[in-house]
């Protein structure tokens, strides 16, 4: 499929356009589907859609899962069937896609994919879960590091990043309903919330964090217990963006109302130059 809807029309700003970007773990993309994301994704008019926990081969779904009508897209999947995986649709082409970190311990796994659209480099990233044990929680912040370094790389090039994905990891006490009560559990532990206090210290800047101080905004929810009728969450998705691109941020949204997964969609915008243009 061939579109240009990001390089329709310079933005007020002249010769920029404003890029509505969106990240939602969806919990299994086919079952998505069953419940309303085509729908979902006709209604969004976002430009680019980045999906984490996809649970799926691109040989399993079907051609409009695939590469939905109007945009391209990219996905990379688990070794391992029905687990983990990242997809990008995207209304323009970028100049390139990368799948993974190059690293086959964390590569198998299919946790990330990186777009480049020439006024910055966008990462979708499901980061590990590390709840299942010391073995995983070590993974994960392992991995945690490997991405950060990787990431650097770019910004010593001189690239501007929007980094977004399920984190898997509240970083304060104001990202979830019960800190207190989650103070030893994985995706609140203080190893887990120095890597993104880390992230901050090198100026990346989280994003809703930069228009909205407020408490009970989450984005995640023990399906379980029902603590989404109860707003009894977490914020574990995120976008972070480097310092270059926070006078192009123009908005930073939780999208709660939308249903389907046990996360909600995310999203911010962006006045850039627009890609490939």
């Amino acid at each position: 499929m061939r579109s240009s809807t990001i390089c329709a029309g310079p933005s007020e700003s002249g010769g920029h356009k404003r890029v509505r970007l969106v990240s939602w773990n969806v919990n299994g993309i086919r079952a998505a589907y069953r419940k309303g994301f085509g729908e979902w994704l006709a209604a969004e008019r976002a430009d680019v859609v980045c999906l984490q926990e996809t649970k799926a081969l691109p040989s399993q779904v079907s051609p409009e899962v695939l590469e939905p009508p109007g945009f391209f897209s990219c996905w990379s999947s688990a070794e391992r069937k029905g687990y983990s995986g990242v997809a990008v649709y995207s209304r323009v082409e970028p100049k390139s896609w990368t799948r993974g970190l190059g690293i086959p311990r964390f590569d198998a796994e299919g946790r990330l994919i990186q777009a480049d659209f020439g006024s910055f480099i966008l990462f979708n990233v499901y980061y590990p879960n590390g709840g299942m044990g010391p073995e995983r929680l070590a993974y994960k912040l392992d991995f945690y590091d490997a991405f950060l370094e990787h990431a650097e790389a770019l910004r010593a090039e001189g690239r501007e990043l929007v980094v977004c994905g399920d984190y898997n990891t509240a970083h304060h006490e104001i990202d979830l309903a019960r800190p207190k009560e989650n103070a030893t559990v994985s995706g609140f532990l203080p190893e887990e919330r120095a890597w993104l206090d880390k992230l901050e210290g090198l100026g990346y800047v989280d994003t809703l964090r930069n228009f909205s101080g407020e408490p009970g905004q989450y984005t995640y929810w023990d399906q379980k217990s029902r603590a989404r009728d109860r707003n009894v969450g977490w914020r574990i998705d995120y976008f972070w963006v480097t310092p270059g691109l926070v006078p192009a941020l123009t908005s930073a949204s939780i999208d709660a109302s939308v249903m389907g997964s046990d996360h909600c969609p995310i999203a911010i915008e962006l006045d850039v130059a627009a890609p490939n243009c």
